[in-house]
């Protein structure tokens, strides 16, 4: 073997291992329900990759008020907008179940973006994915009536479809979160939730998980 052959040998990149292991620049911490991860205005130095659990992202006006703008489940990136040069956090990251993150710092990662073609494809990937949301999110927004909202944000918190399932279990989130991220009242959830639940797209209790079943869609499909 040439000593190029063995020195690509040597450097063979891994995406999952990367991903997954402390190194330079890497480091796993784990959080607790409803813990924060960052704080709106902390200093954007570094970018998470959520190894397991859900983060919810909120942000606050300066009257105070608050709003819940996503929640991202395991395989997501939070904080990237700091490798574009965003200098503080534009949001509040918190813990929506136990968490375990990963933290890169901004200068490692764009190091390997810059160097590792996996994982700079995946990477661009996971972005262009994540703008397609937005522009659904903006669609749906503008065009579809707040039950139908409801219902896909449903969808997406229980990332129906995944592994072929036809009922996933979406952990506790309250009512005014769920308003906040369709758009709404706390109250028109409620009304939308205990309809879904007499028409059996949802098992719902206020102080357990929420079942969603394949059927919900329907809600989405009916025009």
């Amino acid at each position: 073997m040439t000593p190029v052959a063995a020195a690509k040998k040597r450097r063979r990149f891994h995406l999952q291992t990367f991903l997954s292991t402390i190194d330079g620049g890497r480091t796993i911490a784990t959080f607790p329900k409803k813990q924060t991860i960052f704080v709106q205005g902390d200093v954007a130095d570094s970018v998470f990759y959520i190894q397991s659990g859900k983060v919810k992202l909120t942000v606050v006006a300066s009257s105070g008020k608050e709003a819940t703008i996503g929640v991202l489940n395991e395989g997501k990136f939070v904080g990237e907008g700091c490798l574009i040069g965003q200098p503080l956090r534009m949001c509040f990251a918190c813990a929506m179940t136990d968490c375990t993150l990963m933290r890169i710092d901004k200068q490692s990662m764009i190091d390997v973006i810059h160097r590792e073609r996996a994982f700079s494809d995946m990477f661009v990937a996971y972005l262009l994915s994540r703008n397609i949301r937005y522009e659904e999110d903006l669609v749906d927004q503008l065009f579809n009536s707040s039950e139908k909202r409801l219902a896909r944000v449903l969808l997406l918190l229980a990332q129906f479809g995944k592994d072929g399932l036809t009922e996933v279990a979406i952990p506790q989130i309250t009512q005014q979160t769920l308003a906040e991220m369709v758009g709404t009242t706390r109250s028109r959830i409620n009304l939308f939730l205990n309809r879904f639940r007499k028409l059996g797209f949802i098992d719902y209790h206020a102080s357990d998980d929420l079942r969603v079943h394949s059927s919900l869609l329907n809600v989405i499909l009916d025009d």
